[in-house]
């Protein structure tokens, strides 16, 4: 069922997993946090993902109303994106969400990146 489809419905659960449907989205609600953030220092955060892809889900997280996209008129310009109090509502749900994988996580699939060095090490490159 595309996303448009699934809005249709007034079934909240639905309207929730549309608005966070990508893998991209939880990722960048979290890279955001309760601050204010560039593009590029979002890319560089997030760098497994291409600038097109991230335009996109930012587009479609600004039409859901998880972020706000503030843009300035000044040269060169600058955009920054915060989240709204309806994106620092899923916070405290997605860390949930961490601690829900990692109690009940397969032990023999852990050969996996932690997350969190992910987020360590982008946050020293955008030297944060």
């Amino acid at each position: 069922m595309k996303k448009n489809e699934m809005m249709q419905y007034s079934c909240p659960l639905g309207k929730a997993m549309s608005a966070l449907g990508s893998k991209w989205k939880p990722i960048i609600v979290l890279v955001i946090k309760d601050r204010k953030l560039r593009f590029g220092e979002l890319a560089v955060r997030i760098h497994v993902i291409s600038r097109k892809v991230l335009t996109d889900q930012l587009r479609e997280m600004e039409n859901d109303g998880l972020i706000i996209r503030e843009e300035f008129k000044e040269l060169p310009p600058r955009v920054e994106y915060s989240l709204t109090e309806k994106g620092l509502a899923l916070l405290p749900i997605l860390y949930m969400l961490e601690e829900w994988e990692a109690t009940y996580q397969n032990k023999e699939l852990q050969d996996g990146k932690d997350c969190k060095l992910l987020g360590r090490e982008t946050e020293k490159m955008a030297g944060a």
